[in-house]
């Protein structure tokens, strides 16, 4: 059985360029009534610690078009979930340009009293702009999807009683950060974890269910519509050590490829999900999170979208969110329980 989960990473930017109105406020009100058009919903990965930066900084005057939005997704369904780069917890606004703090870009290498401040301080402002004193997220999405090392952080937000990560896509391997998540391609579906997002364990309070991929020769990732988002955002510069770990990343025979839906074609997309279709016919027993990513910020092409969702009526295939299949993740015997 398949379950298909939109995931949208709602956020400008890593370095702060561009508006809010331009890459999130626009491109969510179009989403929102693709999904509303056919009764679906996705997951918003609110980014909280820009959001809250720009506020506090007075940055940007469609900010309050931005936490309008999100409280309308929360009142009609979708999902609101915690995205976080902490970067921007410190990050300075001076002459109309952005200077975001590098040296705490992963949230798993930092102080677990540090990476303590950083949830609650997120969590209550998530709270504020949703305007629910007792909203908890059920679901996280790591800043560059870096959920290693994990432990620590992960024991911090599972006490705030977050309980689902979409941070890996297997495949995964970033020599600039440590992130390796080559170890999860032996994983299935979806799995329990505690103290390493790669490695099951049965007794662990979270549940990875990963950003979809397949393993593919890297010159599939250079398709027309892909190689039109450009090199928008370099990290910390780019020295030349930094770029040449980036080569590495791609030097493989094999490279994941998200199932993306902002910047997959038509095409693409359908295929990937053809295979996995008749997969499921074959074994329909297998119970198949599928979760897709996107951003606001790369939506250039909505039809796409609205297209992908009729294939998928089509074909029989709904449209979820984490909170909704939740307890198809848990064990059996734990299934009465509530997501909250």
């Amino acid at each position: 059985m398949i379950d298909f989960v939109f995931t949208l990473d709602y956020e400008i930017y890593g370095n702060g360029a561009g508006t809010l109105k331009e890459l999130v406020y626009e491109p969510g009100e179009q989403l929102k009534e693709i999904f509303r058009k056919w009764d679906a919903r996705f997951v918003a990965f609110v980014e909280v610690a820009e959001f809250e930066r720009i506020e506090a900084c007075g940055a940007d005057p469609s900010m309050d078009l931005v936490k309008r939005q999100i409280q309308s997704f929360h009142e009609d369904g979708f999902e609101i979930a915690l995205h976080l780069h902490p970067q921007w917890c410190n990050a300075r606004y001076e002459k109309g340009r952005w200077w975001p703090d590098y040296s705490e870009y992963n949230l798993c290498t930092l102080p677990r009293t540090r990476i303590t401040e950083i949830v609650e301080r997120s969590l209550d402002y998530l709270r504020y702009v949703v305007g629910q004193s007792d909203f908890t997220p059920l679901s996280f999405r790591a800043g560059n999807w870096l959920f290693q090392p994990t432990k620590t952080a992960a024991s911090i937000m599972a006490e705030k009683g977050i309980k689902v990560d979409s941070s890996v896509f297997k495949g995964g391997l970033q020599h600039n950060h440590g992130l390796d998540y080559r170890p999860a391609l032996k994983n299935d579906y979806y799995w329990p974890f505690r103290d390493d997002v790669n490695e099951p364990d049965a007794t662990g309070p979270w549940i990875e269910v990963p950003i979809y991929t397949e393993m593919v020769p890297p010159w599939r990732m250079s398709t027309r519509k892909r190689l039109s988002f450009g090199n928008k955002f370099s990290i910390a510069g780019g020295n030349a050590q930094r770029r040449l770990n980036r080569i590495r990343d791609f030097l493989r025979f094999q490279y994941p490829l998200k199932l993306d839906f902002c910047r997959m074609t038509l095409d693409e997309l359908t295929a990937m999900m053809g295979r996995l279709i008749r997969e499921d016919r074959e074994r329909p027993d297998v119970y198949r999170p599928l979760v897709a990513i996107g951003h606001t910020k790369d939506l250039i092409d909505p039809g796409t979208v609205d297209a992908f969702l009729g294939f998928l009526r089509t074909n029989a295939i709904p449209v979820s969110t984490f909170e909704t299949i939740y307890p198809k993740l848990l064990p059996v015997k734990d299934r009465t329980a509530s997501v909250r």
